[in-house]
């Protein structure tokens, strides 16, 4: 999409002091969020405003780890990784009316038309949740959803507690499982990454203490 989505200033992406004054309403768009303090992390889904808190210690850790086996594999490479907060509008229009707004803790993007000074206009190629207790629901049902009729190719559901990676692949629009972790018993502690052949993730080292 065109850069001419996101705000003209390349210096920020939304207002210096805003905040919703109702959050309880079913009918927010892009065009508020823009004039949202950029302090102030939410995401929008269908309209429904959803603060997010701030993440524990465990959390980072496994975010951190991640994105560096991510990012070492892609060094020199078309593709991209993005560590949350990132903004990625699923279905953006040119009116910036678009009813979602989401900020996955993982986005990895190759194709470079779909990024603006804002964030991923469009479907990304990989996105990574790790799930809390206030998010589990939300990204094991409406976001999963949300990714996959968007045409996200590969959608991860890092459980820190479990220790495991539920793995979704795309396949003829719908999204087929495969569930990993540390555990020899599940399938084991290497998770190829589908849509950047080559690499693979080292689930020891995610979940290291």
């Amino acid at each position: 999409m065109p850069s001419a989505l996101a705000k003209e200033d390349p210096q920020t992406c939304r207002s210096a002091n805003g905040r919703p004054t109702q959050p309880y309403r079913f009918d927010y768009t892009y065009a508020d969020v823009l004039e949202w303090d950029e302090d102030f992390r939410a995401e929008i889904i269908e309209g429904e405003l959803f603060m997010m808190s701030p993440p524990v210690r465990k959390h980072q850790e496994i975010l951190g780890e991640l994105s560096y086996q991510l990012a070492t594999f892609l060094k020199g490479k078309s593709c991209k990784v993005y560590m949350g907060p990132f903004g990625v509008r699923l279905h953006p229009r040119e009116d910036l009316r678009d009813k979602t707004l989401l900020e996955p803790d993982i986005t990895v993007i190759c194709d470079p038309s779909k990024l603006d000074d804002c964030g991923c206009n469009g479907a990304p190629d990989l996105i990574i949740e790790i799930l809390s207790p206030s998010t589990r629901t939300r990204d094991k049902v409406r976001k999963y959803n949300l990714y996959m009729d968007a045409g996200v190719r590969e959608y991860w559901i890092v459980d820190p507690k479990a220790e495991t990676v539920q793995v979704y692949v795309l396949e003829d629009g719908r999204y087929v499982a495969a569930s990993y972790s540390v555990e020899p018993k599940v399938r084991g502690d290497t998770i190829p990454v589908t849509v950047l052949p080559g690499c693979t993730i080292n689930l020891k080292e995610v979940f290291a203490e």
